[in-house]
């Protein structure tokens, strides 16, 4: 079996590349020219084989996808940071709407010219929920609140218009997943890093916006395995992939202190209003009953081990 994975540098990407090629596979992974974190993943996965390409041209897209031949393609690529979208709301669309549609068609061409399915998975968010009230399930209306969110909600929909035309295209709603892989940009890992930081006595504040915000965190790793689940299940379809609970930025920063022997991590803690995001939605939290049922797939790991391993991994060894 061969795979393509977009977004192969990025945290879900090397998770992912590491899962199939342990199964076996034949991965391929599409970077842009230049991305400084190919070195990074050829020294975890020296066997992955790099296509360069870019969501933004579809005839690199179209070389990659020839190069590869893949039975599965993973769209994980995109712009990722909600802030970042607000500042760029129409290259935001361009790579993470358009990109997939982009994508979505060459695995249509690709399938039409051989006698076998491409199985498409696309990575999409809970920020295409973004202001809908209560637990989101596949049958929220999507509401989304930014730029990011309404990209991705474009391009989930999409998979469903290219499944009614014969490909098997599954998108899957990802709630927040963490890991210590994950950018220091993301406020989860900027949290961890510096209460490290703190618990070494290099820093003595940690700065944040919206602590009330809440979200519903899960392990990266995890969310890796709905994917492959997803891409080999019989039928495609759309599916929640989150743990159920949510819990605040506050209590993210107050297990990252716990973990480290802190006790007054309230009062080490300084709110920064311009770190607040407009249109930030106050809580997203899922119902991943469907992938339950179907893919066969739980959450493995509790929100306060979750925290803890970001932290021991942001400590010193």
């Amino acid at each position: 079996m061969k795979a393509l994975i977009t977004g192969i540098t990025g945290q879900d990407g090397g998770y992912l590349a590491e899962r199939l090629l342990a199964d076996g596979y034949a991965v391929h992974g599409l970077v842009h020219e230049g991305d400084p974190q190919v070195t990074a993943l050829l020294e975890r996965c020296p066997h992955v084989a790099i296509q360069v390409g870019d969501l933004q041209d579809s005839p690199s897209l179209a070389a990659a996808i020839a190069a590869s031949d893949p039975d599965e393609i993973y769209n994980l690529a995109g712009i990722s940071s909600v802030a970042f979208s607000w500042e760029q709301p129409v290259l935001t669309a361009d790579i993470t709407a358009l990109g997939a549609a982009r994508l979505l068609d060459e695995a249509r061409l690709l399938q039409s010219r051989r006698d076998r399915s491409v199985r498409f998975v696309q990575a999409s968010s809970a920020e295409i929920f973004g202001a809908a009230s209560g637990v989101q399930d596949e049958a929220t209306p999507l509401a989304p609140t930014s730029p990011y969110g309404a990209a991705k909600a474009y391009a989930h929909q999409l998979c469903g218009l290219y499944r009614s035309v014969g490909v098997f295209a599954s998108s899957l709603v990802l709630f927040n997943h963490e890991s210590p892989r994950r950018p220091p940009t993301f406020v989860t890992r900027k949290i961890t890093q510096t209460v490290a930081r703190i618990a070494q006595g290099l820093e003595e504040q940690l700065v944040l916006g919206n602590l009330d915000a809440r979200r519903d965190w899960g392990w990266a790793p995890d969310y890796v395995d709905a994917m492959v689940r997803a891409a080999r299940a019989p039928q495609a379809d759309d599916f929640v992939i989150a743990t159920g609970e949510a819990h605040s930025v506050r209590d993210f920063a107050l297990a990252a202190f716990a973990r480290v022997g802190i006790t007054d991590g309230l009062d080490r803690i300084t709110v920064d209003p311009a770190l607040v995001r407009p249109g930030d939605p106050p809580v997203l939290v899922g119902n991943a009953g469907k992938a339950r049922n179907v893919l066969g797939w739980t959450p493995t790991v509790p929100f306060e081990e979750l925290v803890g391993r970001m932290v021991d991994a942001d400590l010193p060894a």
